[in-house]
């Protein structure tokens, strides 16, 4: 009678891997996920993906882990707010009520005081 025995380990030339995933394609398959119309198992399938992976790959997208690319190639224009250097009114002159600042996307304008911090507009500003 001959007793032999076999253990599994992980040196076998031939045991399958899961591939590694470029980080630019990773942002790539992504970015194709937040197509309206598009799906996580969509997608997935169609890169032979499990929906989990895809889905861990969305979350480090949100978390800012993984840089998107620019799909719709949307340019932003940017942003340079300042303290506005204040000087004293002359006697004659009294402040306007009305001097306002308008901060606009799209269809949305936020109206605030011109007399607002420039951090509550930079806050304003990004939550735009």
């Amino acid at each position: 009678m001959e007793i032999s025995d076999e253990f599994l380990t992980n040196d076998e030339p031939d045991r399958r891997r899961c591939p590694r995933w470029p980080r630019d394609v990773k942002a790539r398959i992504v970015a194709e996920t937040l197509v309206d119309g598009a799906t996580v198992n969509g997608v997935a399938r169609r890169y032979g993906l499990r929906p989990n992976h895809l889905s861990e790959w969305r979350r480090q997208a949100r978390e800012g882990k993984l840089v998107l690319p620019n799909l719709d190639e949307v340019v932003f224009a940017p942003l340079a707010i300042a303290e506005p250097q204040v000087s004293r009114p002359m006697p004659s002159e009294a402040p306007s009520a009305l001097e306002t600042i308008d901060l606009i996307k799209g269809d949305v304008t936020v109206r605030v005081s011109a007399t607002t911090s420039v951090q509550r507009i930079a806050e304003l500003a990004a939550a735009l």
